[in-house]
Formats: structure tokens, sequence, C-alpha cells
């Protein structure tokens, strides 16, 4: 624990002077886990660390953006000075975000809302599943399928914005609070998960922002903290994420440069600094590698409240100022904004080039008309103005005419897809003796607080103790509008087989009773347990442990009932020292499935859905296993000392347990089935025998050198079910690098997966496709990717250490 010298988060932290809204967090409990800054740790201050780079670069409307472009420039010369300040700054209203309306130019105005798994300020709308749950499904059709409904909510209840999805976090601490928002700490699963939702989210005709860029790796001391309430008197600034050239390239920067490949409209910078300087006015981040490297031709709106400078922030890169005003979450609009007037004022007085406003404009409309959003857009549903607590109406500074029906229901048959995605998603992790799939159990008991109704209402934004968890809290959560709790789906399955079900719901009960003075004289055929772990903006997690005394749960059940079935709804990891009890007979992690939690899970209990889900993340024997903790105190009263210095480089997750040798209970990728499967005849072609280690030079288009992202290799597979009942595979693909790469390259890394139904008995010739980004490294002198000298090993199997077949590829040689 931390000395009584230290400066505990929870003790710097200030409420909001308007606190309808608060993703502050809670305070961290004496037996948290802690990493206390080390007294000798470098500090990087705001100015001289992280390179500048200017100036920011103008949008060409590349990717097939070309005419959008010209109709974003044709509307930007109708603006007065003071509409193009409008058109940049945020508002209070009856969204999270807004932009205003320009009546005279037929400019209905911006909506934009939260978050990645629903439409968070809405009623008679859909939760689906999290992130970490849809990575989790390891299904490219299913992540494309949940970004296209989602979208189609968005639009339908206005919402010209959606502000998702995530990929920072990415996942480098096990503990970090808002992982379970993102998809996984491997960089090439997220990348794939963010192209197939973003390109899902604006086919729907809904514009997806790509958050948190970047380095946004903890929630713990996220946002400077005043001493008294002002903007100006600071006592410590945002902790700063310190990370390397190559440790950027390769991991964090990855899967955002699939989001700018996808032709996402918007990006959001983080409220951390990076290398020390704000991730809103880090112009190495925004316009060095997101819109000169990249080729990013959308706009970077700040996070919430992450503003902090009007010019600084431009001329690195900020086009757009959310929520508009000062302070904690930028909530106090009626002081003034960094952009609005000082916009205004800076163009007026020379200091800011107009031609750099008129971009920012250009930026923020080209995926408007590309999305055709000008014609028949759905208007703002008026409900969402009374379910602001962000901006209630009390607040407001302009005029809103919110027309048409009121608490519009958008929901279509997105039930039946919440259902059929959080099966398709749900991780066996064990299964004794083909315990599961039930098969009409005579007698069921079900234990646990997670199995029945939540008590505190439909809006999870804080811990509860009774109730099931189908996500987590924070803006990026949903409002409920209906919900199927696992005890009301096994009920509805009891009374269909005619079995007998007992249940009790209040774990400290439960444990404090031997179970058979509980259940009837006759013990039950199975016992179902649910567990549950609550995670939340604003806060990392305090353990990686379940919640509420779940292990002791577990415990007292699995003493007296000999076939102990668990089921965890959880933001993602973890331990589970449970694992091995002889009674305990299967595990299965659901992570946050949505509003459909309870069919889904029932779904797979009793076989109706197969299960097919793989773990995105590695689950470890102990916390104490992990590295890369997040930084939860400092012993110094510096203004910049809060510091977390990604010193693990490219080693989190799997890549650091393979590159120690370090055993795990169950591995990245892993995932059972209640069938069997078998992989043969590996093959890889190459598509170009002529490779050269550096890329063609090419003109930059959205995503990078185009010359990245062409396929270089096949790599060919045949996966087999040897089983009896049908199922779903998914071979998944890594490659490790020749001996010439630079130290500190992975053992192996993620290249390539498939999700692969097959029936009984039925083979398929899987192909993977590898570009040439999947074969490269970053070179910090040339500053290019290049693919190594030497051989590579490419190994498919069933997870990153199970790894069925192996052949070697030579994409380069040095004579």
């Amino acid at each position: 624990m931390a000395s009584a010298r230290s400066f505990i988060l929870s003790a710097l932290l200030l409420a909001s002077a308007a606190n309808a809204q608060d993703f502050s967090g809670g305070d961290r409990s004496e037996d948290a886990f802690s990493y206390v800054q080390p007294l000798d740790t470098v500090i990087l201050g705001q100015y001289g660390h992280s390179p500048a780079v200017y100036p920011s670069p103008s949008t060409k409307g590349a990717g097939g953006w070309e005419d959008a472009l010209v109709k974003a420039k044709a509307f930007v010369a109708q603006l007065t000075l003071d509409e193009k300040a409008d058109m940049v700054t945020g508002q209070p209203g009856p969204c999270v975000g807004n932009i205003v309306a320009i009546p005279r130019l037929g400019f209905q105005g911006l909506c934009l809302q939260d978050g990645p798994l629903a439409i968070r300020v809405a009623d008679y709308a859909s939760t689906f599943q999290a992130g970490v749950t849809a990575a989790s499904s390891w299904d490219k059709d299913i992540l494309y399928q949940r970004g296209l409904a989602l979208g189609a909510e968005f639009k339908a209840k206005g919402a010209h914005i959606a502000l998702a999805p995530v990929a920072g976090p990415l996942g480098r601490s096990a503990y970090s609070g808002r992982n379970w928002e993102g998809f996984s700490p491997d960089p090439y699963l997220t990348g794939v998960a963010m192209e197939k939702t973003i390109t899902g989210l604006q086919d729907a005709g809904v514009q997806a922002t790509a958050k948190h860029f970047i380095g946004n790796e903890q929630e713990t001391m996220r946002n400077p903290t005043f001493k008294s309430g002002s903007v100006g008197d600071i006592s410590h600034q945002a902790v700063s994420a310190n990370l390397d050239d190559r440790t950027m390239h390769e991991l964090y920067l990855w899967p955002f440069a699939n989001a700018v490949k996808a032709n996402c409209a918007a990006f959001m910078c983080s409220y951390n600094r990076v290398n020390g300087s704000y991730g809103c006015q880090n112009s190495k981040t925004l316009n060095g590698l997101l819109k000169s490297e990249l080729g990013f031709q959308g706009y970077v709106m700040s996070d919430w409240g992450g503003t902090h400078s009007g010019v600084a922030g431009i001329q690195a890169g900020q086009d757009m100022d959310m929520p508009g005003g000062i302070g904690m979450y930028g909530m106090s609009w009626s002081v003034g904004s960094f952009f609005g007037a000082n916009v205004t004022a800076a163009v007026t007085n020379g200091t800011l080039d107009v031609a750099r406003l008129d971009d920012m404009i250009s930026r923020i409309m080209t995926p408007y008309y590309f999305l055709g959003q000008d014609q028949g857009f759905p208007t703002i549903d008026p409900s969402s103005a009374d379910l602001n607590t962000f901006s209630p109406r009390s607040t407001w500074l302009r005029e809103f005419n919110l027309t048409g029906e009121v608490s519009r229901d958008v929901r279509g048959n997105h039930g039946a897809l919440i259902r059929k995605h959080a099966a398709a998603a749900t991780v066996l992790l064990k299964n004794k003796n083909g315990v599961l799939p039930l098969k009409a159990p005579k007698s069921i008991a079900v234990f646990g607080n997670d199995a029945g109704e939540p008590v505190t209402g439909a809006l999870n934004q804080a811990n509860y103790e009774y109730g099931t968890l189908p996500a987590g809290g924070g803006s990026g959560t949903g409002r409920l509008t209906t919900l199927v709790t696992p005890l009301e789906a096994i009920k509805t399955r009891a009374l269909k087989d005619k079995s007998h079900l007992q249940y009790w719901l209040n774990n400290t009960y439960i444990i404090a009773n031997p179970a058979p003075t509980l259940w009837v004289p006759t013990p039950p055929d199975v016992c179902l347990v649910f567990l549950k772990t609550w995670a939340e903006e604003g806060a990392d997690r305090q353990h990686l442990t379940v919640d509420w005394h779940g292990n002791d749960l577990v415990s007292a059940v699995a003493a007296y009932c000999n076939n102990t079935v668990v089921v965890t709804h959880s933001s993602g990891i973890n331990t589970l020292p449970f694992h091995d009890h002889p009674n305990v007979t299967a595990i299965l992690a659901a992570h946050y499935p949505g509003e459909e939690s309870g069919n889904s899970i029932v779904d797979v209990l009793y076989g109706d859905v197969n299960p097919s889900g793989h773990l995105p993340y590695t689950i470890a024997f102990n916390g104490s296993d992990y590295n890369a903790p997040p930084t939860t105190a400092i012993n110094t009263t510096g203004i910049d000392d809060w510091q977390s210095w990604f010193d693990e480089k490219l080693q989190i997750d799997y890549r650091y347990f393979d590159a120690h040798n370090i055993s795990v209970l169950y591995e990245f990728g892993f995932g059972l089935s209640y069938t069997t499967f078998e992989l043969s005849n590996l093959e890889a072609e190459a598509l170009d025998t002529a490779l050269t280690s550096a890329p063609e030079a090419q003109a930059t288009a959205p995503g990078g050198n185009p010359a990245l992202w062409e396929a270089i290799y096949n790599v060919t597979v045949s996966v087999s079910n040897t089983g009896s009942v049908d199922g779903a595979a998914v071979p998944q693909l890594y490659v490790s690098f020749p001996d010439s790469t630079p130290a500190g390259t992975p053992p192996k890394q993620l290249r390539g997966f498939e999700k692969v139904p097959l029936a009984a008995g039925e083979s398929q010739k899987v192909t993977f496709e590898l570009m040439r980004r999947d074969l490269s490294y970053w070179d910090i002198v040339s500053q290019e990717w290049l693919i190594a000298d030497g051989e590579y090993t490419i190994s498919v199997g069933f997870s990153s250490r199970d790894l069925k077949a192996v052949t070697t590829i030579t994409p380069v040689t040095t004579v």
C-alpha cells in the first residue's frame, strides 16, 4: 500500500459543480490493488518531450470522400465567422454533444450520443453486448452486424454521430476500468473489430467515432485535479502515458489504423497526456501520426472536458471542442469555452488562420454529406432531452426545436440478434466429463446475486449487490428497455422440462448456511452459480477476483454439490481459484451480454447453441502474474508528477506470458466446444515473389501507405469437425518473426482468425490473407514498416498455446 505521504487519487478528486453526471469513479478500498510510482521516476512535463509536428494537414477527401468534400467546402463558404465558431464548439442541448443548427442554410445541427453498446440517453432502445463480449465471438460477421444494428438505432433516434467504437484502452493493464468497452489487448483482433464495427455503423448512415486516441490505458488520474475548482488552479495534471515509437506503432496505433482504413468519420482525443503533452493538443499524435502518417480525413473531437487550450489545440490538430464548456468534463458552459468566442477572436486578431478553421469545418461536414445526413435524416427524439442528465434543459444556452415522435421505439428485432450474438460469444472454459449441455435435469438449484432482477433500476451507474450484470458503468453503458435475467430464462426452461427449480440470490446468506439446509432433501442434479464483476468509467479495477465474495460462494455450494456449474458476468479478466475444485464441473465466461443475458446463457447451457466463444485475453493464475500496472499513487508533489511508463513495451497479455515462459490458467484464444476439431494440410503461398523489405512509396491514403494493406501471402488450412454435433471452430493464425527482428519482438503475434461453422464430420478449407503490415515491424531509424530478413514461422491452432499446424516462409532475403 502507499505510504502516508502518498497522494492517493481518491483524496485528489474534486466533485464537479454540475453533479448530474459524474464519471469520476469512487474511492479505492484499503485492500485494493496498488502500484505506487517509484521516487526515481522520470517526470515528463507538458512541453518539450513529444515532438512538434505542424501545420495541421488539410483534408483532401481521399478514400471516396472527394464529392462530399466539394459539398462541405461550399457549405463553409456561406458561413459567417460566428457561425464557423459554432460549427466547432459544442453546446448544452438534448444530446450528450450538440452542434447548433444554422436554419438559414438548412443545416439542422449535429447530435452526438454515447456509446459503444447502446444509445445511452434514450428510451425504447436496445442494450447490446459489450465490446469485450463481441470480441469473444471471434466472428467478423457478428462484429459487423452488431455495428449495423447499433447504427440503425442511433439514426432512428436522430443521432448523427455515435461515440463508438473503442480501441483505447487497448488493454495494457488487466486492471483498467474500461477494458470492457473495447475489444482485446491484442491489436490485430481489436483492429479487425474496429474496422467491422465502423463499417457497420456507417453503413447504417451514422458517423462512427474511434476513441480514445491514444494511450488511454488507465482511469486513475485521467483528468487534472483542481485546488479550488478553478480551471486555472490545477494541483496535478492528468497522468502522462509515456511510450516509445515502436510500441506506439505496433500496439496502440495499430487498431486505429484499421479505423482510418474503414473511413471512420471522427476520432476522439483522450484525456490523458501522451509523452507529457495532453492528448487533445499533442501535435505528434494528431497532426503527425493520425492526419499525416495514417491519412485520416475526418475530424478530431475532444473527449468531454479534454480540451485544455484554444489555438494551441487547434494548431495541434483538434477540430471540435466537446461538450464546449470548461471545467471538469466541460460542463461549465456559462463560464465560457476554449473555442467558441475565442475562435472568433483568434481569427480576427490573426492568431488563427481562417484556412485552418475552414479545414476543421470541412472535416466535420465531409462525412455528414458522404453519409447523406443532409437528406431526410430523422429528427432528435425529444425524449432524449428529458433523459439527458449531462446537459438538462436548465443548462441550455441556445434554442433547440425538437419535433417528431416522442419515445419512438427503435429496437426492431434486435433482441433476437443480441441473444444470438451473446450466445456465440460465451466462452466455455471447463466442461468436466461433458456435464454440459444439460439434458432436462430433474432438479436445478440456482445460486448467486447475479442471477436475478437488478433492484436499482434500468440504468446502472454504480455497482449494485442484487441483480444480474448485463453491462458496466459510465458513459459506455445502456439504459435497459427490457432485460431477461438468467433466473427468468431458467424458470422458463425448467417449466418446459418439468424440472424442480430452487434458487437463492443472497451471497452472504448462502455462504453462512450450509447448502443442505437450504435445498429439499434430495440434492440437485445441477447447481448453477452466477457470479459478477463490476467495472466502470473513471475508476480502475481494485482486484481481479469476482465481486460480492463470489469465490466463497462457489466454495460454499461446491462443498455439497458435485455438479456445480459456474457462470461469470464480468468486465473481463477474473482469477478463478475454484477452477480445479473437483465439484466445479463447468465454468463459462459470458462477460457483459446485454439485455438478452438469460436467454443467451440458457441457450448455451442446454445445448441449443454449441459454445464457440474464445478468450480475447489471457487468464492467469494470480493477479500478481500480470505486468503493466496502472499508476494508482505517487509519492511526490509536482504538478506534472503523475506518469505511466510503458516499460513493458510490446509485451502485454499473451505476448508477455509467452516471452517469459509463464504458465497461465487459460491462454489467449482459448475456448471449448461440445464437439471437437482438427487441423491439417497447412500451406502458405507467396502472392509476390519479388518482395522488398520496405514497402513501395505510394501516396498516403486512409490507413497509411496503401502498400501496407496489400496481400502478399495466402495461407490455407483444412478444418474438420471430428465430433458428433454441429459446431463452429475458430482457427487462429500466429506469426513468429525471424531472429533478425529487433530485440523485444514477441515470440508470436496473432495475424489471422476465422469463425467456421461445421456440421458433424464436415471439413472445410480456410484461407488467411496476410498483408504486408502483418509481416512487418516498425523500424525507428528509417521510420518505415519493414519485413525482416529471414524465416518466419506460421502457426495455426485453436488458441495461442494450442497450435496444431506449423510451416515457414521467407518473404525476403538479403544476399
